[in-house]
């Protein structure tokens, strides 16, 4: 492969993707969806590697791509079954029910900074933290009265917990999900980051309470009930990630099948929704009204709703980093980071990087590198991973979601201002992880 690493198409190959990243970080700027140049620099990327292999008697590319597909439409099928059940939880107005709870309580801003903050990261382990900051992110802005002194704080801290509560789960990022299902950590294993990304969150919390204006925000919100079938899709969203787990853990089986399984009960309970259940919502409210046949559910209507930017955009990357790593360049990285640094520090280094650069094409380049680390360091890059985004807006997915809530208040300086106390928190996670898996080493 040493050939090809200093071939044409080895070159041509780094500077296709150079070019496509490049694209997807001023996203905001080009407006230029992020799935776009990654699937065509990644497929153009394959297509040198093929033309070298061709005119140097080489055929091994192709065993090397099925073995890649197979891997990326495990974390896809996955990711499509979790999202679905996400909207259908979002159309049965689930969000809707607790951001009403919330707003009914009448918390002062501080109250609601800790809050928005705890059910963040609480939520997102299960809900993902791309979803968790959303929601609770517009919760914040609709009590906040337009002042930025509560939001800018309250988002930032909404953020921080997204990535810190999706890093001690499985099911909380994309990342998480990727190292749980190459077996580099198990479900029962990821409990030694919860206390690490407790600290990553509520230590820059902590310091940014006193600058929360003590002030109660004015205004009301009208309450919201639940559509039929809502608490049985909550039910059904649970079981289905505990027959994932369980499909992986006693069945040494892909967890994709569960979350598949679990996406099929959901469809068979869509179609009782669509025939009988919304004769129940008509039964609702005031009778003297003439009642308005509402639009009978449709399970399809959730899948087509599913983000498919974040999913092509995740297999143009893993395509992309797929090349890479086939022509040797990730061997040379790891090479040059791993054996002469050490892994605590490469790990950490790392989660820096994925504050600039997306932590998905840096997670699964490092898996695709394989570096002999034991499990206490492959705990620790799932944790800085995980949570070295937060310390600019754009570093994670929560955040440039965030950002696109409140574009006037929430920008990228006015996040950059509080970055040190945000690495104040991750740096002492890390010290945490150091403590915690002292008898892994």
């Amino acid at each position: 492969m040493q050939q090809l690493t200093s071939s044409w198409a080895g070159y041509a190959a780094l500077a296709c993707f150079l070019f496509a990243y490049t694209l997807v970080i001023f996203e905001e700027k080009i407006h230029m969806r992020k799935s776009k140049p990654v699937i065509v620099g990644g497929c153009i990327m394959w297509a040198m590697i093929g033309i070298y292999e061709a005119g140097h008697d080489g055929a091994h590319a192709h065993d090397f791509i099925v073995e890649l597909i197979a891997e990326i439409g495990e974390l896809f099928f996955f990711l499509l079954a979790a999202m679905t059940f996400i909207n259908t939880l979002d159309e049965r107005n689930v969000f809707k029910k607790l951001r009403s709870w919330l707003l009914g309580k009448g918390y002062g801003f501080r109250k609601l900074f800790w809050a928005t903050g705890a059910i963040t990261f609480m939520l997102s382990p299960l809900a993902d933290n791309l979803t968790s900051a959303l929601l609770m992110s517009t919760v914040a802005l609709a009590v906040s009265g337009g002042n930025a002194r509560f939001i800018v704080p309250a988002f930032i801290n909404i953020v921080v917990a997204a990535n810190a509560g999706g890093a001690w789960s499985p099911f909380g990022d994309i990342t998480t999900l990727m190292v749980w299902t190459s077996g580099k950590v198990q479900t029962q294993e990821f409990l030694y980051l919860m206390i690490p990304s407790l600290i990553n969150w509520i230590v820059p919390a902590l310091i940014m309470h006193k600058f929360v204006p003590d002030e109660t925000p004015p205004g009301s919100i009208d309450a919201i009930e639940m559509k039929p079938g809502a608490q049985v899709v909550i039910v059904l969203g649970i079981l289905t990630i505990a027959t994932a787990v369980s499909f992986h853990q006693f069945l040494h089986l892909p967890p994709f099948l569960g979350m598949m399984l679990g996406l099929g009960v959901l469809m068979m309970f869509g179609y009782f929704l669509k025939q009988s259940g919304e004769k129940i919502y008509l039964t609702r409210g005031d009778r003297n009204l003439p009642p308005t046949r509402p639009e009978p559910f449709d399970i399809f209507r959730k899948v087509e709703a599913v983000e498919f930017d974040t999913l092509l955009f995740f297999f143009g990357v893993l395509t992309a980093v797929g090349a890479l790593q086939y022509i040797g360049y990730l061997a040379l990285v790891s090479q040059g980071m791993y054996g002469s640094l050490g892994p605590t520090v490469s790990n950490i280094l790392v989660g820096l990087l994925s504050a600039i650069v997306d932590n998905i094409p840096v997670m699964y380049g490092v898996l695709k590198m394989d570096p002999a680390m034991g499990l206490d360091q492959w705990l620790l890059i799932t944790l800085t991973c995980g949570v070295g985004g937060s310390l600019l807006s754009v570093g994670s997915a929560a955040g440039v979601a965030v950002m696109g809530v409140d574009r006037k208040n929430y920008t990228f300086m006015a996040h950059l201002k509080w970055a040190p106390v945000i690495a104040v928190g991750y740096f002492l996670s890390i010290l945490s992880w150091w403590v915690l898996t002292q008898g892994l080493r």
